[in-house]
């Protein structure tokens, strides 16, 4: 393994491979500090307020004058907005057709197909959490072990349903939520829990969506119940009936084209651009070969990177909405006194990370290189196939709610830091991007893509060993985040504007 890797011949910085001594050369230069693993280091001279070139595009800009040699962090490396004179479908590169692959799912009634069976308690305000939980956790493996094709009973709780406006983005963003696990097809049966007096009124979801009660779908509030204990003993009633009705389904072929993947990235460092991003673009690529879709999210995490998605729009109306995305985040985080460049966070900058920019670049590369063919509101239901693109923050469990919500039945998420992170009713698949994370947290990690940077194996390889896991484990086969019961506390709607 070379010391450096130079992703671009525009680079005007490498990143090293291992811990770096200085006075080490690399690239034809002498190191001037101790160069951590996954830092850049300047290889050739750049004047103060000159752009800095990674991935051949522009991370951040010279703060001070940089020397060859000389690291290039925080210290010298600043966030400036972007300005791209952005281009629409310059870049499209549909791929070949495939078919033939199939998983073991669940066919729905409706023809959505499921990768797992649970049954569901969903909230509708905080004041009802508490009622869900006691409500599920009632099920426990005794009782559950009589329902082999049941995968467990889940409460999905959250913060928030009330103290908020009665329409707009906050308002229509959580009735999205409630709507999509209601409806996800990793769902056999639902139970939504509400307190009654709430802005966020399961009556006003039921009418604006059409929901039908049944036997797998109710709905109760603890005001008309007539409090918390018998809403609970209600409950546990109401679920146990619907136990034996789950239990009822049966795993059966279903093609690839029935998958959608949530394409996700958290505690990145330098080598998730580099090898678990590429490689899970490659797996969606794959996917999309088959007639399936992947779903990438965090919208301030392609920052400085959308100008690449605009060239692979498959429509101008498509490259639009992505753009109309960067505004609105510009425009929120200026009205919250942020910055687009909060994110990195301090351990992604450990990892060797100095701007969003850099981040972005590096986390749109899970998005692969097919056509983008549709952008989608936080929580909105996925429709197009192909490579689509979520509006969501970059914070993990508010982003992969969403995306659950908009109908992915499965979560791909690289990380380079080490995230503890695992999802429902969607499994999550975690994939290292360097072998020292994949040794330190094996009972974690799934898929170790630290080896592309040791040259054990290519981008396509791992993307090739990711897709195929996408297929396992969309049959049944248990992720680590699963085994460890990973899920239920990482349901987090995304909570926008004034809590009143």
């Amino acid at each position: 393994m070379h010391h450096t890797i130079r992703l671009s011949p525009r680079d005007n910085v490498v990143t090293a491979t291992r811990p770096l001594e200085a006075g080490t050369t690399v690239d034809g230069v002498a190191t001037a500090t101790l160069i951590p693993s996954g830092h850049k280091i300047a290889i050739a001279p750049i004047a103060r307020g000159e752009a800095i070139l990674k991935y051949g595009q522009v991370i951040g800009y010279a703060s001070g004058d940089v020397a060859p040699g000389d690291h290039v962090h925080t210290q010298n490396c600043a966030f400036a907005a972007t300005d791209h004179a952005y281009e629409f479908g310059t870049d499209l590169r549909p791929v070949a057709p495939a078919a033939g692959d199939t998983f073991m799912g669940y066919q729905r009634d409706n023809g959505d197909v499921g990768t797992r069976n649970y049954v569901a308690i969903v909230t509708s305000v905080n004041c009802s959490a508490t009622a869900a939980r006691r409500i599920a956790d009632a099920f426990g493996p005794e009782e559950l072990a009589a329902y082999p094709n049941v995968d467990g009973v889940c409460a999905f709780v959250h913060g928030t349903g009330c103290g908020m406006a009665g329409d707009g983005d906050g308002f229509e963003a959580l009735q999205r939520v409630m709507w999509g696990y209601a409806r996800h097809p990793n769902h056999a049966a639902v139970l939504m829990v509400g307190l009654g007096c709430e802005m966020n009124q399961i009556d006003w979801l039921l009418d604006a969506w059409g929901l039908k009660q049944g036997p797998t779908f109710q709905t109760m509030n603890i005001q008309n119940v007539a409090g918390l204990r018998r809403t609970v003993e209600l409950g546990i009633e109401k679920v146990r009936a619907m136990l034996p009705i789950a239990n009822e389904a049966r795993r059966t072929p279903c093609p690839a084209s029935k998958l959608k993947v949530a394409l996700q990235c958290g505690g990145s460092d330098a080598w998730s651009g580099i090898t678990a991003n590429p490689a899970l673009g490659h797996a969606c690529d794959l996917l999309v070969a088959q007639g399936g879709t992947g779903v990438l999210a965090e919208t301030p995490e392609i920052y400085g990177a959308e100008h690449l998605l605009t060239r692979r729009a498959a429509t101008r109306e498509v490259g639009d909405r992505l753009v109309g995305l960067i505004d609105w985040w510009e425009d929120y985080t200026r009205r919250n006194k942020g910055s687009m460049d909060n994110n990195p966070s301090p351990g992604n900058k450990k990892g060797g990370l100095t701007t969003i920019l850099e981040k972005s670049l590096g986390a749109a590369a899970k998005g692969g290189t097919t056509p983008l063919t549709g952008v989608y509101r936080y929580a909105e239901q996925v429709t197009a196939k192909g490579f689509t693109f979520m509006d969501s923050p970059g914070y993990d469990p508010a982003s992969v709610t969403g995306q659950i919500a908009g109908g992915c039945q499965i979560v791909c998420f690289t990380t380079g830091r080490g995230s503890a992170f695992g999802s429902k009713p969607a499994p999550t698949i975690k994939v290292a991007t360097n072998q020292t994370l994949f040794d330190r947290m094996p009972e974690d990690m799934d898929v170790n893509a630290g080896d592309i940077l040791t040259g054990g194996s290519t981008v396509e390889e791992k993307g090739r060993e990711i897709y195929e896991m996408f297929l396992r484990v969309a049959s049944g086969e248990a992720t680590k985040s699963e085994a460890q019961g990973l899920g239920d506390h990482e349901f987090v709607p995304w909570q926008i504007g004034a809590v009143m």
